[in-house]
């Protein structure tokens, strides 16, 4: 592992937000945020032992910021009953002070995870002035709407996530994924209610104060970017999901590839193993380095 670990918390209104910092030993000059999607914190990114993209990027020279969502990972306070946490806030607030945080020493590149791209494009739409802020936008399995059609969605969209998450959440004050053992972190009662609508297939506006993010997106002048499917995840980022998005928002003028085998990878990648398989590190993990690099 050529990168030391630290943790710093960065203050926004009540709560405050983690950062993972992953500090190379030889730094490019190059930094990058990394943020995660629902049901997860940034440990998809990183561990101790140096695994995951993070790790990664950092021994590639990358000075590297994992950040956990509010009540999320080791953000404080963690979600609970009497800490409850929206969809708008972490697009109006919180992303934006994390963005502003880093940039004040220049423009940082984003890779995001799941719905971590759907609230990035939000945010950047809400707030366009943010965007020359970002260096790079990067995306893995990043969809809006589920819209495939099998047995997966009706037990883990249409029951899992429509009708019993918002009953737990009105039972323990929050989603508690972790003890129910589907997720890898709980979530916000606010939160999980704000998404339901959007993967439904509901307009792309605010559920809070129905700004309008579809619209929004039309006029924004995007950071070069690059958005990843797999052709094993089969229902949280179904790559005609993620290019849906990606034609709903405008992104769809970045780069799109496709993690298969039938495209010479080693693995047919799904929704986790884009970011945590052993295999990427020599399949598109590097390609994204060199990518960067030079963005």
């Amino acid at each position: 592992m050529q990168h030391q670990q630290s943790s710093d918390w960065l203050q926004v209104a009540d709560y405050r937000l983690h950062l993972r910092q992953l500090q190379p030993v030889e730094p490019n000059g190059q930094r990058v945020l990394m943020l995660h999607g629902a049901i997860e914190n940034s440990r998809i990114f990183y561990n101790e032992k140096g695994r995951g993209l993070g790790c990664f990027l950092a021994d590639q020279g990358f000075t590297v910021y994992c950040a956990d969502f509010a009540g999320r990972g080791q953000s404080i306070p963690a979600v609970s009953r009497s800490f409850n946490h929206s969809q708008q806030q972490l697009i109006a607030d919180d992303i934006p002070a994390l963005i502003r945080h880093l940039a004040l020493a220049g423009p940082v590149h984003l890779v995001v995870h799941s719905w971590a791209g759907v609230v990035v494009a939000a945010a950047l739409a809400r707030q366009p002035e943010l965007v020359p802020l970002v260096r790079s936008l990067v995306t893995f399995g990043s969809k809006r709407c589920i819209s495939v059609q099998s047995w997966q969605r009706w037990l883990h969209i249409d029951l899992v996530w429509n009708r019993l998450a918002p009953l737990l959440c009105k039972a323990y004050g929050y989603l508690p994924a972790r003890q129910w053992r589907f997720g890898a972190d709980n979530e916000p009662a606010q939160y999980l209610l704000d998404t339901i609508g959007w993967i439904r297939g509901e307009p792309f506006a605010d559920p809070t104060d129905g700004f309008d993010y579809r619209s929004a997106c039309q006029p924004v002048r995007w950071p070069p970017s690059w958005h990843f499917a797999a052709v094993n995840d089969q229902l949280l980022g179904h790559p005609q999901d993620v290019q849906a998005f990606l034609a709903e928002t405008g992104l769809s003028s970045g780069r799109y590839s496709l993690l298969a085998k039938s495209a010479g990878q080693l693995l047919d990648y799904d929704h986790i193993s884009m970011l945590t398989a052993p295999e990427a590190r020599q399949d598109h993990f590097p390609l994204l380095a060199d990518w960067l690099r030079v963005q």
